[in-house]
């Protein structure tokens, strides 16, 4: 399992700071007073968004693998990119039903077993694997105001984590790295990191026992219904609930059922939405 994390960054109330002092230290009542120690955030549909059609996307990135994996030797049927693509469908249905996270590798090492290739090198696997992912992280953007938003509750005093649903793990890693923002998060986990996948739990617990934070004092951000509100409910934390990218059949089909805390459309409003919900349900 792999887990980035960063010391928790403390504040001088008496003088020298390592970061700017927070806005709410200045009313000592009301930061004591203070409802959430840390707000996690998803990351696909939260903090980043997909442009492109998803469908194309991910056969000219199986075209990548498979090209990468023909040139390090292997004999494969030019029927490969269809064959994985409905595999990789299969695997993404599976893992909603039982939470179970594997990882594209694994998915890829199957598919390559049942054809005979069950003894291919680690090397040639990964490298398959980042030309897969070169293609589709193309075609995520970072919100434009992510990193001012991550920033203000930063300095507001906020502990910040990301826990995302995702296949792999590197592929997340790298996209925070080449969006600059794992200077704000003191924790960043993934289900392929962890092997179970929101709305379990488990992850959610994971991620506030690395915090030290308990789950009452802890806020999920994100798009998803099921994974991240309905995720937060059973991990005993509260949510926020963003709509911007959230208009899918699956989000309308929950709605009847799932509700969550607070909802926004803008991710710039995020510090305002917490700072209400702190005096709304402050202890």
């Amino acid at each position: 399992m792999y887990v980035s994390c960063t010391p928790f960054r403390c504040c001088n109330l008496l003088g020298t700071t390592q970061h700017r002092l927070p806005r709410q230290i200045q009313n000592l009542k009301f930061f004591f007073m203070r409802r959430f120690d840390a707000i996690f955030f998803d990351f696909g549909g939260t903090l980043a968004y997909f442009k492109g059609d998803w469908d194309t996307v991910m056969r000219r990135a199986i075209g990548a693998l498979y090209k990468s994996l023909v040139e390090a030797g292997l004999y494969l049927s030019e029927h490969f990119v269809d064959e994985f693509f409905q595999k990789l469908l299969d695997y993404y249905q599976e893992r909603e039903s039982d939470l179970v996270e594997h990882s594209t590798q694994y998915v890829l090492r199957q598919s390559l077993g049942e054809r005979g290739h069950s003894e291919i090198s680690k090397e040639v696997v990964n490298t398959a694997i980042s030309e897969f992912y070169l293609v589709t992280q193309a075609h995520w953007l970072v919100e434009e105001d992510a990193m001012e938003v991550l920033a203000e509750l930063q300095n507001d005093g906020y502990r910040l984590g990301l826990i995302s649903n995702a296949a792999d793990d590197a592929d997340v890693q790298d996209q925070i790295d080449r969006a600059n923002l794992r200077k704000f998060f003191d924790v960043i986990l993934t289900s392929a990191g962890v092997g179970i996948r929101k709305p379990a739990a488990k992850i959610f617990h994971t991620a506030l026992g690395l915090m030290d934070v308990r789950p009452e004092r802890a806020v999920m951000v994100g798009d998803t219904l099921r994974a991240d509100i309905l995720g937060a409910k059973n991990a005993g934390m509260f949510s926020i609930w963003i709509t911007k990218w959230a208009d899918n059949p699956t989000n309308r089909a929950d709605a009847i059922t799932i509700s969550p805390d607070a909802l926004t459309a803008d991710l710039s409003k995020m510090l305002t939405l917490v700072e209400k919900l702190e005096a709304e349900f402050v202890d």
